[in-house]
């Protein structure tokens, strides 16, 4: 094994634990300003940081997204306002490790909408790692949940039905092949982070963020989102979708980690049995097919719901 391939297999795992500390981070976020608030502020932050590399990649000096403005507008509706807007409001009803654990679904709504708009059928394996899915959200939910957690998974519920059009909307902008990796990451950002924070002054109050508040939006936005969807981008060069993917199912364990020494949360055995299951669910539904992943002679074209652990990214990568 090559320097260059242990490499990129240390950014994916880097970009795994990245992500997997988002929900974490997000409850912290929580105790500062509304979830609505610090989502908005995550995202559009995110969205200036990149701008500057659009504008020095000449991004900006003719359309960089020919006739695909409407779908990026909503893909960032779907992925940044809805997805993650549900996500870190239900956050204030759920342990982080639950929210992992529910955006590691995401493939669910995926496969069933793929069936309707792409007329995509699942093959056998696919089934069988649906059935692996079910399984393994059993295990994870069978020491019940709390009084206020029905909400929580409702309304993240809501959210994943968001992240899967995302997914399917992004797979007929990556079809065409006309809009580059830095426009088709940063314009959605822009798109879902702005109306969330035209949205949140009508809903929530107005904070008044403290140095640690401010910290963690900016952490969150250069971090988490930025950086972290560029190394994976980067890590995609050498790795395959699916063997980053492989990497990026660590995330609920790694979450429930951090989770436990830096919130106080507990996960029961059944949960972790839940979490490996799910994993290897995942694994097993990328191996069945082309799934979530196309390609040509010299684009390769991967769609990350997970994300996002709260990032969602659209990545197409030059195999020069």
């Amino acid at each position: 094994m090559g320097t260059t391939r242990l490499l990129a297999i240390a950014e994916g795992l880097l970009v795994s634990a990245i992500w997997a500390s988002s929900p974490v981070i997000v409850k912290m976020g929580l105790a500062h300003m509304e979830p609505l608030t610090l989502a908005g502020m995550r995202y559009f932050a995110a969205f200036l940081v990149l701008l500057p590399l659009m504008v020095r990649r000449g991004g900006l000096k003719s359309n960089p997204a020919p006739g695909y403005w409407t779908r990026l507008f909503l893909m960032g509706l779907c992925a940044y306002t809805i997805g993650n807007g549900t996500l870190f409001w239900g956050l204030q009803y759920l342990p982080a490790t639950t929210g992992s654990f529910l955006l590691s679904l995401i493939p669910l709504p995926v496969l069933f909408l793929a069936m309707i708009w792409l007329q995509e059928m699942p093959t056998r394996r696919q089934v069988m790692g649906l059935l692996a899915t079910v399984g393994g959200s059993a295990a994870f939910f069978s020491p019940g949940l709390s009084a206020e957690e029905p909400l929580g998974v409702g309304v993240v519920a809501l959210g994943l039905l968001a992240f899967a059009v995302f997914s399917i909307l992004g797979r007929e902008v990556a079809r065409g092949q006309r809009v580059d990796t830095l426009p088709l990451t940063a314009l959605p950002l822009g798109f879902g982070g702005g109306l969330l924070l035209l949205l949140a002054p009508l809903l929530e109050r107005v904070p008044t963020l403290s140095l640690t508040g401010w910290a963690i939006v900016l952490w969150l936005a250069v971090i988490n989102t930025a950086f972290a969807g560029l190394l994976y981008n980067h890590s995609l060069q050498m790795l395959t979708a699916l063997e980053l993917n492989v990497l990026l199912n660590l995330a609920p364990l790694e979450t429930a980690l951090l989770a436990n020494i830096l919130l106080g949360e507990r996960v029961t055995p059944s949960q972790v049995i839940g979490m490996v299951i799910l994993g290897v669910a995942v694994v097993q539904w990328g191996r069945g097919g082309e799934g979530l992943r196309f390609g040509g002679d010299l684009t390769e074209c991967d769609i990350s719901p997970t994300p996002f652990l709260t990032c969602s990214l659209l990545i197409v990568v030059d195999r020069d």
